[in-house]
């Protein structure tokens, strides 16, 4: 029997697809940490019954249409498109298959350089439409004012539903350089853009000197490197006399979770758990920081309904160890992760495996984590991705309690 390659994926976000071409995470997907196990896959396909079951129903459909269809039969969509459906059947939002064509491009997406117009997308099961979680700082889509929120309609005249998603984003994606139009609903109000693609550095750590010796960092997500960016960026603001860390996790919907987990080991005590994964046997593995921590200062996270996956393991971690307090709205709640299994074919199946836990053993799936200090921010503020500062309740707020 072949051998084949097993990927763990710790992707976001809540399925989110990160068009830049960044395709979580939410589920994200939108990234994942990976190595490589021996998986015989192929035993499950020929022992199964019920597989066998399913094999013979499709033999018998096969023979109807060749018997009576009038048009051209191409065999390899067929088999695809019966793949797809019997993974939707699941009606698991972070469990997909992936065609070959695709494969590399998920792959890919751990660099966090991409190729696209730049925008985080979500399906919206409700409208049953692809929705913009939110475009990329000062990529295509922002600069033209594409918004969180609004629904895509159209590709280059096509029109796609939440069902579509994965097709629709490989619509999106090209090569730098050409143009692609993307048609929006907004409200009740439709929009067309023509948006050029280009090349797209994702995720950059950012981070300034606030007022009474107050640090503050953010980044939209946690790509490979992440952390590394984060550390500089928090020596550089150790050296300007920072005494305290704000640490902006809203809209950030995730990423590796080796990421997060080394921020995490930057604050934690050395030996502190900060993760549970429990898997389907209900069997737990326990992540624990691995060093002396090198940020000893009050910190405070920055939270919003758009905070998911490897965002709520490193505030879920902090906030259990009594490291950092949060201030915001509640998480989005995404605690599973996924796991990524290659065929031989080159086709694969981003499947959800096992969930993880806070380090007072909190569930996070569907529940998301409750902020220390709920503050909202004012209804003025209709971009949640453009708040001024004087604008922002939840940074003033966090300020307040750093003074």
């Amino acid at each position: 029997m072949e051998e084949k390659k097993r990927f763990k994926v710790y992707k976001i976000i809540m399925l989110v697809i990160l068009v830049a071409f960044i395709t979580f995470i939410i589920t994200s997907i939108s990234m994942y940490q990976y190595f490589t196990k021996e998986a015989n896959l192929g035993k499950y396909i020929i022992s199964s019954t019920g597989n066998k079951d399913i094999a013979n129903k499709l033999e018998k459909y096969k023979s109807i249409i060749d018997r009576y269809y009038l048009g051209e039969v191409n065999e390899d969509k067929l088999k695809e498109g019966a793949i797809k459906g019997y993974i939707e059947g699941l009606e698991d939002p972070y469990t997909e298959y992936i065609s070959k064509e695709d494969m590399q491009d998920f792959m890919d997406d751990t660099t966090g350089n991409f190729v696209g117009v730049g925008i985080y997308m979500v399906k919206d099961e409700e409208k049953n439409r692809v929705m913009v979680l939110s475009p990329i700082k000062n990529s295509p889509a922002e600069k033209a004012g594409i918004l969180p929120g609004d629904l895509i309609i159209k590709v280059d005249n096509v029109e796609y539903t939440a069902d579509d998603m994965s097709v629709l984003a490989n619509k999106i994606k090209g090569q730098s350089g050409t143009t692609v139009k993307v048609e929006i609903l907004r409200n009740t109000e439709t929009k067309t853009f023509e948006l050029k693609r280009k090349s797209i550095k994702v995720n950059p750590v950012e981070g300034k000197k606030l007022e009474k010796d107050i640090g503050y960092i953010e980044f939209n997500s946690f790509d490979e490197g992440t952390a590394e960016d984060f550390k500089n960026k928090f020596k550089d603001l150790e050296k300007q006399g920072i005494k305290s860390l704000i640490i902006d996790l809203r809209n950030n919907g995730g990423g590796i979770v080796d990421e997060a987990l080394e921020i995490a080991d930057y604050i934690a005590d050395k030996d502190s758990v900060l993760l549970y994964e429990v898997n389907k046997e209900n069997k737990e593995e326990v992540k624990k920081s691995k060093n002396n921590p090198i940020i000893n200062m009050p910190i405070i996270i920055l939270t919003n309904k758009n905070t998911a996956s490897s965002s709520e393991i490193l505030c879920g971690a902090l906030k259990d160890l009594g490291k950092a307090k949060t201030v915001g709205t509640k998480t989005y709640g995404k605690g599973v992760i996924q796991q990524l299994l290659s065929l031989p074919d080159g086709s694969g199946i981003k499947i959800t495996s096992e969930k993880y836990l806070t380090p007072n053993k909190t569930e996070i799936n569907k529940i998301g984590i409750e902020p220390d200090e709920k503050v909202e921010l004012p209804e003025s503020v209709t971009n949640i991705l453009r708040v001024d500062e004087k604008d922002d309740t939840q940074l003033q707020k966090a300020i307040e309690m750093l003074k």
